[in-house]
């Protein structure tokens, strides 16, 4: 259920109304002072953000100086409120020229109530995109003397900026080269035992674009994604090409994703916001391929004495390599002294986490290199605990390698005009939570 909110108040910190909007009549005009006497006063703002008082929710947030309170009489989306403030604060800020507090409330009364009718009708969200609201309110803002100066220019168009379907692109855009950049950048998540068995293992991944395109162009993306790629074959009636596809879960889209398409065709078609901007977000639990599998060994030799050796290898291919490899072993923390064999890269004693710490710059595909050290520990007179053993942590960044398996199949890309475009692929795997117990 949408927010369906009854009104919204702006309070100071004293509890002051510095501005309040009634969107419905099925809440008094005096909630605010239960607010005041059951949350400000009784020092509970800082508990939880959503409290119920006789049969209404309040949901606030404090901004800068500024409480910004929601009050709503039914049964409403909580984050969907949560998200309305978060994206209303931007809205005014960018009228007021990066700033959000009391002084500029107080500065701006007639503009935030033409914004509050704007962005909010009988209680629902609205849009509340600042580069089409600018379209046609176009008073500006008392802006703070610190403040930076607007850069926006005005769009023309505006009815079909703010009817359309396309209110995330203004028209007019010309660029003398027409580039698209597309990135698949996915983070591995990982547990894995001391002898090399997954304890529990996902890929969370997201596909961004930069888009440099003229005019309103329509993009379509293919990916070898199990259900795209079976939708495919049963539209042409011919069996799809041998090649691995994989199953995304929990896959979120970008405002300007045609759903309809989408659910009918399970293609990725959209017209592109003009630059940098998330495409979607996804998410694979099975068929993941680790970049690297960790094999550690440690001996606890008597009471100061340790030998660790770890070997790692890069299971991707031989022309690839991982950047910035970073490997942290935990050693106790009564380790007085170090000594390290490594075949690649350098390794250090770091006391602060206790850890040994190995970094690896440049990490060739299907290697094995080993780190191999002996430490010493401070005898203590006390009787020794039992050293639990935490995880080994891993960091890397490989390029042109993706864990899910997730490839473009296609970008396409068509306008009016005709113009030829020029489009450019990357994939990336970084380390999310890379952890392996020893």
């Amino acid at each position: 259920m949408p927010v369906a909110a009854s009104a919204i108040y702006f309070l100071n910190l004293r509890g002051d109304v510095l501005i309040n909007r009634l969107y419905r009549d099925d809440v008094g005009g005096n909630m605010v002072d239960a607010f005041r006497m059951h949350i400000m006063q009784t020092k509970e703002l800082g508990t939880c953000p959503v409290r119920q008082i006789g049969g209404c929710s309040f949901f606030y947030m404090r901004i800068s100086n500024v409480y910004i309170v929601i009050v709503v009489s039914s049964n409403a989306n909580v984050a969907c409120a949560f998200k309305f403030v978060v994206e209303a604060v931007s809205l005014f800020k960018s009228y007021f020229g990066g700033a959000f507090d009391e002084d500029a409330i107080r500065n701006n009364f007639v503009l935030i109530y033409e914004l509050l009718d704007e962005i909010m009708d009988f209680g629902y969200p609205q849009n509340l995109s600042p580069e089409i609201l600018k379209l046609y309110i176009t008073q500006e803002g008392v802006r703070s003397p610190f403040s930076s100066k607007p850069t926006d220019k005005p769009v023309p168009n505006a009815t079909l900026q703010v009817t359309g379907a396309v209110g995330w692109r203004r028209e007019g855009l010309v660029y003398k080269k027409n580039e698209v950049f597309l990135d698949i950048v996915e983070s591995v998540n990982l547990l894995m035992s001391s002898k090399g068995s997954v304890l529990r293992c996902d890929v969370t991944g997201k596909v961004l674009m930069k888009c440099f395109l003229s005019g309103m162009p329509d993009l379509k993306l293919g990916l070898n994604d199990k259900i795209g790629l079976e939708k495919e074959s049963q539209l042409k009636s011919r069996p799809t090409k041998s090649g691995k596809s994989i199953e995304l879960d929990d896959v979120t889209f970008h405002q300007c994703v045609n759903l309809t398409r989408f659910n009918s065709e399970k293609t990725v078609s959209f017209v592109p916001p003009d630059g940098e901007f998330e495409l979607m977000k996804y998410r694979i639990t099975e068929g993941v391929t680790l970049p690297f599998r960790v094999l550690p060994t440690i001996k606890e030799l008597g009471r100061t004495r340790m030998e660790v050796n770890v070997k790692v290898k890069s299971v991707f291919g031989a022309k690839m390599f991982a950047l910035g490899v970073v490997i942290k072993i935990p050693v106790p923390k009564q380790t007085a002294k170090t000594s390290f064999q490594v075949t690649s890269g350098r390794a250090k004693y770091n006391a602060s986490i206790d850890c040994l710490v190995w970094k690896i710059r440049k990490f060739p595909g299907q290697t094995e290199p080993t780190l191999s050290a002996e430490v010493e520990l401070i005898s203590t007179i006390a009787e020794k605990k039992s050293w639990t053993r935490p995880p080994i942590q891993m960091e890397f960044q490989v390029p042109m390698f993706t864990a899910s398996g997730l490839r473009v199949r296609f970008l396409k890309v068509w306008e009016k005009s005709g113009y030829n475009t020029v489009e450019w692929v990357r994939y990336i795997t970084k380390a999310g939570s890379y952890e392996i117990r020893c």
